[in-house]
């Protein structure tokens, strides 16, 4: 049980602590939030991407008597679903008509209290750091009544306007070499990213899954961050990494609710043929992938992968691989079940390997019966026919400066 004095200084201290802070860059995501009452609004992404600075962002934006509130605060640990009653108290005499909460799934059944506050017309702005916990929740008691949008690190785009660089192929060097937390691009210092990869794996998955076998989770973390852009399947890692099949997929599960890495399926048409198949692991943030990786090279074309994936995630779009008939093609775009691009990353297209990126991206453009096709290189522009089909060859930078 919390008491209401310490609910009401924790408001107002981190009301104080938002007054200092300044609004920083304006994220890309800020003109598309909607502005509505019927519905919730929710704001998913990793730790330190930007969430709390966007609702900063939009407090600025919005006239209204608001209440802010963060219940990632030592302080609320023990926040009870009885304690919004105490919350109730606050909100009343401040009269506030706008509630911005917080990191609010830390808290057990705050979609209960959340359906309350939208039939009393408030109007609700959520964030949170877990995707599972926050679509769980929203599916069962807030069906119908919330719009979720993703924030993620830097864009490519916000990078450019954060360090006031020009798009080319240098300033997209820094961006692979940084990457885009916020924080980190601001001060570099690492220890700021490996402060966040333990966070992640301590408060959001240890902690809050009850895990056990704390190394063995440490252990498959490491290696994903260390094998980005490749195939993965629980079964083969099962032994190298003494970690049950069981236990792998549900690791697998609690790393991507966090934003930390994604798992991207093989196209099919067959759910069931995607759901066996095995998956390539993206890694959020370059960043990352620096501070945590093992491994001793660096897989240039890989990260270049890794770059294009994160851009082509922000976008909403259901993105595959393709790999069927000896033919393989990085990214397959789809969007209400229709084909929008097909993609090929290479770091640089030679005369050894122009042949095999071509015949993938071929391959998939014969099996959707596409009449164009992409392959994104690190600083290479071409463009030409094959087949009677065109190709066109384009460097990341450019790529990545469009939505």
């Amino acid at each position: 049980m919390i008491q209401q004095t310490v609910i009401q200084q924790v408001i107002d201290a981190q009301r104080r602590r938002m007054q200092r802070q300044g609004t920083g860059l304006q994220r890309e995501l800020l003109p598309a939030l909607p502005d509505i009452r019927t519905h919730a609004l929710i704001i998913s992404g990793i730790r330190r991407c930007g969430k709390s600075t966007l609702l900063l962002q939009l407090l600025k934006c919005d006239k209204q008597h608001t209440l802010y509130l963060n219940f990632d605060d030592p302080r609320l640990f023990g926040f009870e679903l009885a304690d919004f009653q105490l919350l109730d108290h606050i909100i009343a005499g401040s009269k506030s008509d706008v509630l911005f909460l917080d990191e609010i799934q830390v808290i057990p059944h705050w979609e209960l209290y959340v359906r309350q506050k939208l039939d009393e017309g408030f109007k609700i702005v959520i964030t949170g750091s877990n995707a599972s916990l926050l679509s769980r929740e929203l599916g069962t008691k807030l069906t119908g009544r919330h719009i979720t949008k993703e924030l993620f690190p830097f864009s490519y785009r916000e990078f450019l306007s954060f360090k006031s660089l020009p798009p080319d192929v240098h300033s997209w060097q820094k961006y692979m070499d940084t990457g885009g937390f916020p924080e980190y691009v601001k001060t570099k210092n690492t220890d700021i990213l490996t402060a966040l990869f333990q966070d992640i794996l301590n408060r959001d998955i240890v902690v809050r899954h009850g895990i056990r076998d704390v190394r063995a989770l440490k252990r498959l973390a490491v290696f994903l961050v260390s094998n980005v852009g490749n195939l993965v399947t629980a079964s083969k890692l099962q032994q190298p990494l003494g970690i049950k099949i069981a236990t792998m997929l549900e690791y697998f599960s609690y790393l991507e609710d966090t934003y930390l890495v994604s798992f991207m399926p093989k196209f099919s048409y067959s759910a069931k043929a995607q759901s066996v198949n095995p998956r390539k692991v993206y890694v959020i943030d370059p960043g990352i992938i620096k501070i945590a990786s093992i491994s001793f090279t660096k897989d240039y074309g890989h990260s270049l992968e890794n770059m294009i994936y994160w851009h082509l995630r922000q976008s909403g779009k259901e993105i595959y691989y393709f790999n069927e008939n000896g033919c393989e093609c990085d990214f397959v775009v789809m969007e209400n079940g229709k084909i929008e691009q097909l993609v090929q990353v290479c770091y640089e297209l030679t005369p050894e390997n122009r042949e095999r990126e071509q015949r993938g991206l071929q391959g998939a453009m014969d099996f959707f019966h596409c009449d164009k096709g992409l392959i994104i290189t690190y600083n290479q522009k071409d463009a030409y026919i094959q087949n009677g089909k065109q190709i066109d060859v384009l460097p990341a930078y450019g790529y990545t400066l469009t939505p």
